[in-house]
């Protein structure tokens, strides 16, 4: 046993070596987790970085059409950065047309009867238009409009009830308790907020991380095929046990390495706070990589040339980015979606590091998804290693 492992460490360097000498690949190796970080951070919103949002306006109303816009022109998410920019238009259909053109990002309309309706004590409607071609800002810009709405009304309905209670003689009376008589108060997990990035940041690590260890494996072994230096390795005597172990220690190591990147990234730049452990981050992340290494030793058994892997890493890799969960809930896709999910080990590994670094769930708690990803890794290897070595032995 001891003269496999020295084997395995002899590969597992040899590997490592070749891979730090070609400086092209260690460049990329390290700016591809960092581009698909940034990138995807600075892709996808959240209600703290809107900023300078344009939306179309359309006031028919007048003085108190004026204020409510006044108080979305002047609206702040951040400090010293106004959340809406606005751009008047003369009707629906010319915001609709702004929209189509992507002049705005949405808009708001206020009818000619606003003010009135609110004097008589009826309800008033404000329309609010969205862009459905962007629907990630669509929501943010919506949701934000409509709060502001509300807010509005509320400030409105107040001061009119404190106008009747005052004329009524009624004293004691809250006019903010008699407009809204039942709050809501949220109450999270953990203190704060989290955004979508915080959501897609797990994804992306477990997906570097899946990237790094398929097509690492699948191409050293296909590349050696190919230059004819895996005869070189057979012929020594070394066990056929160390070859594949150690071709996959290499690897493992190489996913870690990036796995750590990403996390740098999320946490330095992003601001994503790891509320659990890091250790059991590292643990996620291990079993993960322990899970796809059947896979890439299977691509690495049938695939004769690294065209060839490419081609069937691709066909593996493809649906697990989409599928797993990694940028969009799993529970809004269709049922036989889900189940497909369901089956792909990447979907364990993210529901796990999202529960850790989200959540701050302890080992107890994602149990049932690092047995899933032992699991999964133990069955690939019982039935790709056997296949490796009938390969490696023609």
């Amino acid at each position: 046993m001891q003269h496999v492992f020295s084997d395995l460490w002899q590969i597992t360097k040899k590997d490592l070596l070749e891979f730090a000498r070609d400086r092209i690949r260690l460049i990329t190796f390290v700016i591809m987790p960092i581009f698909m970080m940034v990138l995807t951070g600075f892709i996808f919103p959240s209600q703290a970085s809107i900023k300078d949002v344009p939306i179309g306006a359309v006031n028919q109303n007048g003085a108190t059409g004026d204020r409510l816009l006044g108080v979305v022109k002047n609206l702040e998410i951040t400090s010293g950065n106004k959340a809406f920019q606005i751009k008047d238009y003369k009707s629906i259909a010319a915001i609709k047309d702004g929209i189509k053109k992507q002049e705005i990002n949405g808009g708001i309309y206020i009818p000619a009867d606003f003010s009135s309706n609110i004097q008589a004590s009826k309800q008033a409607q404000v329309t609010i238009i969205e862009d459905q071609a962007n629907p990630q800002i669509s929501d943010i810009t919506t949701q934000t409009l409509t709060n502001v709405v509300r807010g509005f009304g509320q400030q409105i309905g107040k001061q009119k009830v404190s106008i009747l209670v005052s004329k009524a003689g009624a004293k004691g009376l809250d006019a903010g308790a008699l407009v809204l008589p039942i709050q809501t108060r949220l109450e999270g997990i953990l203190p704060g907020s989290t955004n979508y990035f915080e959501f897609v940041a797990p994804g992306i690590m477990a997906m570097v991380v899946m990237t790094a260890v398929l097509t690492g494996l699948a191409a050293s072994v296909s590349r050696e095929k190919e230059q004819g230096t895996l005869d070189g390795i057979l012929i020594a005597p070394i066990s056929r046990l160390a070859i594949i172990l150690g071709k996959a220690a290499s690897q493992s190591i190489r996913g870690l390495a990036q796995g750590a990147i990403v996390l740098l990234i999320a946490i330095f730049l992003f601001g994503v706070t790891i509320n659990g452990s890091l250790l059991l981050v590292a643990l996620l992340l291990l079993l993960g990589i322990f899970s796809f290494v059947g896979l890439g030793i299977l691509v690495s058994s049938v695939a004769a040339e690294q065209e060839t892997a490419t081609q069937l890493l691709f066909m593996f890799q493809f649906p697990m980015l989409f599928l797993s969960g990694a940028f969009f809930p799993i529970q809004q896709m269709p049922k036989i979606m889900q189940d497909i999910a369901h089956i792909l080990p990447l979907t364990y590994a993210i529901d796990a590091l999202r529960q850790v670094i989200i959540l701050g769930a302890g080992l107890s708690q994602v149990a049932n998804e690092l047995l899933v990803l032992i699991a999964f890794g133990a069955v690939t290897l019982v039935i790709t290693v056997p296949l490796f070595k009938k390969m490696i032995a023609r």
